[in-house]
C-alpha cells in the first residue's frame, strides 16, 4: 500500500512539475511581445508584423527600428530600416538614441530587448516596444 501511495504521490509531482514547466513556456512567449513603455502604447499598433511592414515601406522620422542583436547577427539580415545597437554597447551609446523617438525593439526571440528594455526605462526611455523576435519577419530581410 505505501509503495503504491509512494508512487502516485511521485507521478503527481512529476505532472505538477511538467504542467508548470509548460505554463512558464506558453506565458514567456507572450511575455516577449507587445509590452511598451509609458508613453511608447502608441506603438501597439505595429505589434502585428503587417503593421510592421507597412511602417517599414513608409517610414515615419518619430518611429526607430532598432535590432538590439549583435552586429554580425544584422548584417546577415534584419528588418529594412532598423538601426543596429547591440545590447552589449547600447548603454555606451544612448547619446545617439534620442529619448523624443519611439522606439521599436527586436531581438532573436524578444528576451534580450526584455532585459534592454528596463535598461532604457532606467536610463529615462518612456517610448519604446519589445517587438519580440526577428522570426516574426516574414519579408526579406535587408543585409546592408
Amino acid at each position: 500500500m505505501k509503495i503504491c501511495e509512494k508512487r502516485i504521490s511521485k507521478i503527481a509531482m512529476i505532472t505538477f512539475f511538467l504542467f508548470t514547466v509548460l505554463i512558464n513556456i506558453a506565458s514567456a512567449q507572450s511575455v516577449f511581445v507587445g509590452k511598451a513603455g509609458a508613453e511608447g502604447k502608441i506603438l501597439k499598433k505595429y505589434i502585428e508584423p503587417s503593421e510592421l511592414k507597412k511602417l517599414v515601406e513608409t517610414p515615419v522620422d518619430s518611429i526607430w527600428i532598432i535590432d538590439v542583436r549583435s552586429e554580425k547577427a544584422y548584417k546577415n539580415g534584419h528588418i529594412p530600416t532598423a538601426k543596429s545597437f547591440p545590447s552589449g554597447t547600447i548603454m555606451s551609446r544612448l547619446n545617439e538614441i534620442p529619448k523624443d523617438k519611439y522606439l521599436i525593439l527586436y531581438c532573436t526571440v524578444g528576451g534580450t530587448v526584455k532585459i534592454v528594455s528596463k535598461k532604457l526605462r532606467k536610463a529615462g526611455y518612456k517610448r519604446y516596444i519589445n517587438w519580440g523576435g526577428l522570426s516574426r519577419w516574414e519579408w526579406e530581410r535587408a543585409t546592408k
